[in-house]
């Protein structure tokens, strides 16, 4: 049972009132009452996250204490900060909070009673309380009894850090100390970056108990079978893992165990930005009371959502429980996946639509995890640019790649589960000239990847890319199988695609910890 005390072993002593677990509805009223947000229209409660409107990544740090030194990549990523300035920050934001209120959700990071993790969140503001008690785990009235954190997690947005004493980079912070079971988290409001740290934690103890934590979606068929879906945005991760004939396990974030697939949260954080009902329904539906709208423009007068305005930025959210979700898997495990997806937005247009990976093979694109970004998109990009993220998810990987990949190839070879890439991107020539690849054809060669239609097929090695195409695949016409079939200058496309791979190979010269083995399985290099 929570007691006030508690707080005084992470140095909130002398904090004004403690609202702890309290309802969804509570914290509505208290946002409300402390002009945190207001409601809108549908009954979510929006809320604008001021000057950081997305995560901050060179304001992440990670505690170097001798402990942990030796298990964490270091690097543009993780980036260490000394022990002592650490303590020195921290004891500042415990005074910041003296005679402040907060608010405290004790909950779980894992759906899974054996491998969860129980966490204490403290929150300056009652909404930040609201959209963690959404994203996570919500303990029953009898496990908040015998609740026992495991870690802490401090987010004061209001505090912010002085980079000339603290030695951070901004104003702004987020810092994971191991060794102090702590997260501290200040100078930003971003939901993300409490979702997020979260998730790091799991990426960091998770593979200390063979147990391969991922960044990617899952859902489950009328027959218990499970399938994953790994992709950066942009891919059509949450589009293709929507499927109205499957059920939804999670949207980002799972654990790989012995005993199969569970869900890291207990909500989804889905991008509003052009949101339609008719395009993504489950999601307009889901912001209703209780959801955490981020950054999205109300209307002065009827306080109606408009998904399309991005005065504030292009990355408007929402934050929901799982359960607005209809067709969920309650629980949030599964078992074993029979398929894997990966699911890259190729704008060179050179990668088969559909391709099956051998163990080696998966390894490498798990670790590559590529797409690209568009020409236009950003601020000096005139053409297609490769990008690569080890995982599909390098900013939340504490420890070196290799890891990850080692422990997800085991368990393809324990469980024999089929791994796929598909690109979702174009066909036909690249982006500007060719076209994107047809939705209805995507959908197919899901389909056929999840029922096994895609197991009895003929199959080709691509000479470039070096994986296995299918000659053949239902509903899908096999033309537009073999990419080189669909450019009109063969020779072309063969320099296209010798680019991409040489692309590749360069990145992933960068990795470290990688069997050999992995790195043969990749793209014919030219040089």
């Amino acid at each position: 049972m929570f007691q006030r005390e508690d707080l005084a072993q992470v140095g909130l002593n002398f904090v004004a009132n403690v609202y702890h677990n309290l309802s969804p509805a509570q914290l509505v009223e208290e946002a409300l009452r402390r002009g945190e947000g207001e409601l809108a229209a549908n009954g979510a409660l929006r809320v604008a996250t001021g000057k950081y409107t997305g995560r901050s990544p060179k304001d992440r740090f990670i505690v170097d204490t001798p402990d942990v030194h030796d298990t964490v990549d270091w690097g543009s990523v993780n980036m260490p900060i000394e022990e002592s300035k650490y303590m020195r920050l921290k004891d500042r934001l415990e005074a910041y909070l003296q005679d402040r209120d907060v608010f405290v959700f004790d909950g779980y990071i894992g759906n899974d009673k054996k491998h969860r993790l129980p966490i204490r969140i403290i929150n300056q503001y009652a909404w930040q309380n609201l959209f963690i008690q959404n994203l996570l785990c919500r303990p029953t009235e009898e496990e908040l009894q015998n609740f026992v954190p495991q870690f802490h997690m401090i987010c004061a947005p209001g505090f912010q850090a002085d980079p000339q004493i603290d030695g951070t980079h901004s104003e702004a912070f987020v810092i994971m100390a191991i060794a102090d079971k702590k997260i501290i988290i200040g100078g930003t409001s971003y939901g993300g970056e409490m979702k997020k740290s979260c998730f790091s934690l799991m990426n960091y103890f998770l593979p200390e108990k063979d147990i391969c934590p991922m960044h990617c979606s899952a859902n489950m068929g009328k027959d218990g079978d499970t399938a994953l879906f790994f992709g950066l945005s942009g891919t059509g991760k949450t589009t293709l893992s929507a499927d109205p004939e499957r059920f939804l396990i999670g949207d980002d974030e799972h654990g790989w165990s012995s005993d199969g697939i569970f869900n890291f949260e207990g909500g989804c954080y889905a991008k509003t930005i052009r949101l339609s009902q008719e395009g993504e329904p489950q999601i307009w539906n889901a912001i209703q009371f209780g959801t955490v709208l981020e950054n999205v423009i109300l209307d002065d007068t009827t306080r109606i959502p408009d998904y399309d305005d991005k005065t504030l930025t292009e990355n408007t959210r929402a934050g929901y429980p799982i359960t607005y979700i209809p067709g969920f898997v309650a629980g949030g495990c599964g078992g074993h996946p029979k398929t894997v997806i990966f699911l890259t937005a190729d704008a060179f247009g050179v990668l088969p639509p559909v391709a099956k990976l051998d163990r080696n093979q998966a390894s490498y694109h798990y670790l590559s995890g590529y797409t690209s970004k568009l020409a236009g998109t950003e601020r000096g990009i005139t053409e297609p640019q490769a990008t690569f993220s080890a995982g599909f998810g390098a900013p939340f990987l504490p420890r070196k790649a290799g890891v990850y990949a080692e422990l997800l190839r085991e368990k393809i070879d324990q469980t024999g589960a089929q791994v796929y890439l598909l690109n979702t991107g174009w066909t036909g020539g690249a982006y500007g000239v060719g076209k994107r690849m047809n939705l209805a054809y995507t959908r197919a060669m899901v389909t056929a990847a999840l029922n096994g239609s895609l197991r009895d097929v003929e199959y080709e090695n691509h000479p470039i890319f070096n994986v296995s195409v299918p000659k053949t695949c239902p509903g899908v016409p096999s033309d537009i199988l073999n990419p080189k079939n669909t450019w009109q200058d063969k020779a072309a496309y063969d320099q296209a695609a010798q680019h991409l791979a040489d692309l590749f190979a360069e990145n992933f010269v960068k990795l470290k910890g990688v069997a050999p083995e992995i790195a043969a399985a990749g793209p014919k290099t030219s040089k």
